[in-house]
């Protein structure tokens, strides 16, 4: 890290823990009347009945002076929601690398004589979260991508089983301390070591050629096998639509009630899928059917590292009597590009998938405990971050037990601004004023100019990131709400925040390095 970011990291211990606004710790002269104007608006807009009650840690430091700009209990841990996902991308950006990729095989160790594959096909995943329509051209693309290996390996029948191996990731699939009401949602998805479609089934229910007939109900990606019961009806035209889905849990069937008119639109629906491995096998194998190739035997599923074809190994060639060869394989796009998804869209999937990539790779444990003690070593090792100020349970901000103070994400934040990675990570964030990024505060200063994640449970809201004043000068910011009764009000005093810091006009030292 460099001296001027080593300035820094003491002012966030010294801020007062009081509703008031910190001192201006660090100044060698007094604040701009911006600065003053600035802290004074926000002590108001807290002191206010539209904000009152809630919980708020802020904290506003220059990266090229120094000094703090605004504080309101920066030391007070807070719930992030996803503004923890900017600690689960800086490790991963610090210890995997830009160029990091995720590897798809196709093994098996049997024998092939005359077309026949004597033995199981067995796909073994590494995590890889990009087998999806968002990097490949549809959501079955990776499968037949790796079925077509498949027949340009001579195989057009397959004797054995068709085995899906899991086990590069230990663990539930879904975090226990994930709310249950959340858990029919897209974006609690389970996490697993073979991801087909982000794990999340698409449900099409179209209106029948009469009324008072049942819907057609059809899934993307097809051939998915997930049990759906149709209870809807047709109903006459101009009637309203009011369609719904419902489980209980995710494995139980999928019950569609409610009506959809005649000739009305189309509705679409997206749920998680209750066993993600099944899924990806039965994709896999009506990817080999439409290549030609038969299956002999069942979709199989191994989660037990004990079990897998590489008996204990990571990677293909590993520990078994007989090397496991390669049939086909698909290589994932740079992890910078996925990291960019994980920030600038909020995936939960896609954040869940790198922290326990990086247990696995880093501690050899691929479980969501491993993911976030290998995110904790990186804050206190390299960070410098003191464990007890920090509470790591995920790696994307669903768990409500997740804490972290604005000035831990000020802290990183520095840490990164220091590194080598700074630009890469500086890509992943959102931009204010831009749409489908950080929509919010367009054409104010902050447009096109702040970069930062947002964050938004029930009764949190958060922004954490860096802004140019109007002179230049780089101000890292982190604001965290708790218990808030409404999170757009939160969202618009973040965006008081943003365009405040953004509208200062004081000169930058001379010696203020270049960069985002």
């Amino acid at each position: 890290m460099s001296s001027r970011n080593s300035r820094i990291l003491p002012l966030f211990i010294l801020a007062s823990s009081g509703l008031a606004l910190a001192p201006p710790l660090g100044e060698d002269t007094p604040p701009a009347m911006e600065i003053v104007a600035l802290r004074r608006e926000l002590e108001r807009s807290l002191g206010s009945s539209a904000y009152r009650g809630g919980r708020w840690s802020i904290l506003a430091v220059s990266l090229d002076r120094g000094d703090t700009l605004l504080a309101v209990n920066p030391g007070e841990p807070m719930v992030p929601a996803s503004n923890q996902k900017l600690l689960t991308t800086a490790a991963a950006l610090h210890l995997l690398g830009p160029d990091f990729r995720y590897d798809t095989f196709l093994l098996s160790s049997g024998t092939l004589s005359g077309g026949v594959l004597q033995g199981d096909l067995v796909l073994y995943g590494t995590g890889d979260p990009t087998l999806s329509d968002r990097f490949f051209p549809s959501p079955t693309a990776p499968m037949d991508t790796l079925a077509r290996g498949v027949a340009e390996a001579g195989i057009r029948e397959i004797q054995g089983n068709l085995v899906v191996d899991g086990s590069y990731f230990t663990g539930p699939d879904l975090h226990p301390e994930w709310d249950p009401a959340d858990l029919n949602d897209p974006f609690a998805a389970p996490v697993s070591a073979v991801a087909v479609n982000e794990n999340v089934l698409t449900i099409r229910v179209e209106a029948a050629a009469a009324a008072h007939l049942p819907p057609s109900i059809s899934t993307l990606p097809p051939g998915s096998g997930i049990p759906v019961v149709n209870a809807a009806l047709t109903a006459a035209p101009g009637t309203r639509s009011r369609v719904w889905l419902f489980r209980d849990a995710p494995a139980d069937p999928i019950g569609i009630e409610g009506e959809i008119p005649l000739g009305g639109r189309d509705v679409w629906r997206e749920l998680p899928v209750p066993e993600p491995l099944i899924f990806a096998g039965r994709l896999l194998k009506q990817a080999l059917e439409a290549q030609g190739i038969a299956v002999a035997g069942e979709v199989r599923v191994v989660r037990d590292p004990q079990e897998s074809i590489l008996a204990q190994g990571t990677a293909p060639g590993g520990l078994g009597e007989r090397r496991p060869r390669i049939i086909s394989h698909l290589v994932s796009p740079p992890l910078l590009e996925i990291l960019r998804v994980v920030n600038k869209e909020s995936d939960n999937l896609l954040a869940e998938t790198v922290g326990k990539t990086l247990g696995r790779v880093t501690l050899g444990d691929g479980s969501f405990e491993g993911g976030t003690r290998a995110v904790a070593r990186f804050l206190s090792r390299d960070v410098g971050l003191p464990p007890e100020v920090v509470t790591l349970r995920d790696g994307s901000g669903l768990s409500a037990r997740n804490l972290v103070s604005a000035s831990g994400l000020i802290q990183l934040l520095a840490f990164m601004a220091g590194s080598p990675d700074w630009e890469d990570f500086w890509s992943t964030l959102p931009e204010a004023g831009v749409r489908r990024e950080l929509g919010r505060m367009s054409g104010s200063p902050a447009a096109r100019n702040l970069r930062a994640k947002t964050g938004t449970m029930h009764g949190v809201s958060a922004l954490s990131g860096m802004v140019r004043t109007r002179s230049g000068e780089r101000v890292l910011f982190s604001v965290i709400a708790n218990n808030v009764p409404s999170e757009l009000r939160a969202k618009r005093l973040e965006d008081q925040v943003g365009v405040g810091l953004a509208s200062i006009t004081r000169p930058v030292e001379a010696h203020s390095p270049e960069g985002p």
